[in-house]
């Protein structure tokens, strides 16, 4: 029972991580309509800086800072620059250009700091545990981030339904002609909303720095399990991407520990379980938990 109760929480801590990383693609292609691989990119940029700044300045929550607002920057350099050019193509020519993005920012990062990997410690005053029942001592950071994600969520969630600009984000993903038509800026929503979601990535990857080794490429394996959420959850809805996270997160981090234990089958079954799970969820729900109805 202890180590279940632990693996369910790295299962809830990897759900906040994807939670961050799904939340932005929903965003973006809910209202924007955009398909974007180099998501995962920014998840990789912000990693990086915060490693980065952190070793330079010994300070982990500038680390924090610069690797989020980095990702930030970045996502808006990405809309103005390449994005804008393809709101009116189709979604074959999305996927082409911004897989081109990945290669170009893998690329990148090789370029700036190298090919071997880097390091972002955790910050010396979350390195401890906590038990959280008697005989189950578990990461304080751990819990940490699963706290941090969740606030960040709700304040999510309190902009989107809360806020007048949250209210244009809702219309424009409803009717993005007819808010155009009423005087709102469609361009500076655009930019505001790619730039959330690239600020949600580049937050995931400082999170979960830590957890991983911190190389050109890192965005790639977590962007796949984005996008398993998303579908999951159903294109478009913020209650979908919980929901999917919670689902992925959790089912991921106990089979990769259980199913090995069964048989060498399990091993197999282990990396595709998300995958059978989506494909259960789709042939009952074809648009997602919480997708919008055609």
């Amino acid at each position: 029972m202890l180590l279940f109760l632990e693996q369910l929480l790295n299962g809830v801590q990897l759900s906040v991580t994807l939670l961050l990383m799904a939340s932005g693609l929903t965003l973006v292609f809910g209202i924007m309509n955009l398909l974007n691989l180099a998501h995962g990119s920014l998840f990789m940029a912000g990693a990086y800086v915060a490693a980065w700044t952190t070793g330079v300045t010994g300070s982990w929550l500038l680390g924090l800072v610069a690797g989020a607002g980095a990702a930030f920057v970045t996502g808006v350099a990405i809309e103005l620059v390449v994005m804008r050019r393809l709101y009116t193509r189709d979604h074959l020519d999305q996927v082409l250009a911004t897989f081109g993005l990945i290669l170009f920012f893998n690329e990148l990062v090789r370029l700036i700091w190298g090919i071997r990997p880097m390091r972002l410690d955790v910050p010396e005053a979350l390195n401890g545990f906590v038990e959280i029942v008697p005989g189950a001592p578990y990461p304080v950071y751990r819990l940490a981030v699963i706290a941090a994600g969740a606030l960040v969520m709700l304040g999510l969630a309190w902009l989107v339904q809360g806020t007048r600009v949250g209210m244009r984000i809702r219309a424009g993903s409803v009717d993005r002609e007819m808010i155009g038509a009423l005087g709102v800026d469609i361009g500076r929503l655009y930019t505001l909303v790619f730039a959330l979601g690239a600020l949600l990535a580049g937050l995931a990857g400082v999170l979960a720095g830590p957890f991983l080794a911190i190389q050109s490429g890192m965005g790639e394996p977590i962007l796949i399990l984005a996008f398993v959420v998303v579908v999951i959850g159903g294109i478009g809805s913020l209650k979908g991407a919980v929901a999917g996270s919670l689902l992925v997160g959790i089912t991921d981090t106990l089979g990769r520990v259980y199913l090995p234990k069964v048989s060498d089958a399990g091993t197999a079954l282990s990396s595709m379980l998300i995958f059978l799970v989506m494909a259960v969820v789709l042939a009952l729900f074809p648009t997602g938990l919480y997708g919008r109805k055609p």
